[in-house]
C-alpha cells in the first residue's frame, strides 16, 4: 500500500488528504493511510533523496529540498521564462496576509499608495481570492489568501504565518525569481469592478453650441 500512496502523492497536482487516498484505495482505514504518509516521509528524510513529502494546506504533497532549491531554480529558470511580480505586490500580498480579510480601501490606507494593480496581479496568480464584501456603506469586496498562498509558502493554515520581516525573507526564497524589479502602483485601472471601488465615468463636457446660420437678407433689404 505504501508504494500506491506513494504514487497518488506524486501524481496529484494539489496537496491530497488522508481521505482522498483512502477513497482511492478502495476504502481502507484512515490510520492506515497516515502510517504510510509517516512511513514514506521518514524514507524521504534520507540524503538519498532530494525531495520529501510535506503537510501544507491541509493535505501531502511532494517538494524538492530546501537545500536544492537554488540549483532547482536555476534549472527551472532555464525552461521557462520567469514571472512577472513586483515588489508592490509582494507588499500587499503581506498586508492581505496579516489583515485578512480586507478590502482594497483598507490595503491603500494600510500602504499609503494605490494597490488596484497589485491585487489584481495577486488575483491572476490565485494567490488571493474574493471573500465577500464588508457591511459597510459601499459594500466594498473583501480579500483573503489561497490555498495556492499557503502552497507557496509551505504552510498547513494561516496560524503558521511567521512575523513580516520573516515573511518577507520566505517569499523572497519561496517566489525567488518571479519577484521583478518595484513597479509603480500607479498604472493600476483603478475603476476596475474587479475591485469594487470602480470610479464612475467622467460626465462628457458640454457640447459646444452649435453656430445659429445667419439668415438671408429679404429681398427689400429689411
Amino acid at each position: 500500500m505504501q508504494a500506491t500512496v506513494e504514487a497518488i502523492v506524486y501524481v496529484a497536482d494539489e496537496p491530497v488528504t488522508v481521505e482522498q487516498i483512502a477513497i482511492a484505495l478502495g476504502g481502507v482505514s484512515h490510520d492506515a493511510v497516515r502510517n504510510a504518509l509517516r512511513a514514506l516521509q521518514e524514507k524521504y528524510r534520507s540524503d538519498e533523496h532530494g525531495i520529501e513529502i510535506c503537510e501544507i494546506a491541509g493535505g501531502y504533497k511532494m517538494f524538492t529540498k530546501p537545500e536544492h532549491h537554488e540549483t532547482v531554480r536555476r534549472f527551472v529558470k532555464e525552461l521557462t521564462a520567469p514571472l512577472k511580480f513586483s515588489m508592490a505586490a509582494l507588499e500587499t500580498l503581506a498586508t492581505i496576509a496579516y489583515r485578512q480579510p480586507v478590502t482594497l480601501p483598507e490595503i491603500q490606507q494600510i500602504r499609503g499608495v494605490d494597490a488596484s494593480a497589485a491585487v489584481k496581479t495577486l488575483l491572476d496568480r490565485k494567490l488571493v481570492t474574493t471573500a465577500g464584501r464588508k457591511s459597510v456603506i459601499g459594500r466594498p469586496i473583501l480579500y483573503r489568501t489561497t490555498k495556492e498562498f499557503l502552497k507557496h509558502f509551505g504552510l498547513s493554515g494561516i496560524d503558521e504565518l511567521p512575523s513580516i520581516k520573516e515573511f518577507e525573507e520566505l517569499a523572497r526564497a519561496a517566489l525567488g525569481d518571479i519577484l521583478s524589479s518595484p513597479v509603480s502602483d500607479a498604472s493600476a485601472d483603478a475603476g476596475s469592478d474587479a475591485f469594487g471601488d470602480a470610479l464612475p465615468e467622467p460626465e462628457p463636457d458640454d457640447a459646444p453650441p452649435q453656430a445659429v446660420p445667419e439668415t438671408a437678407k429679404d429681398s427689400d433689404g429689411a
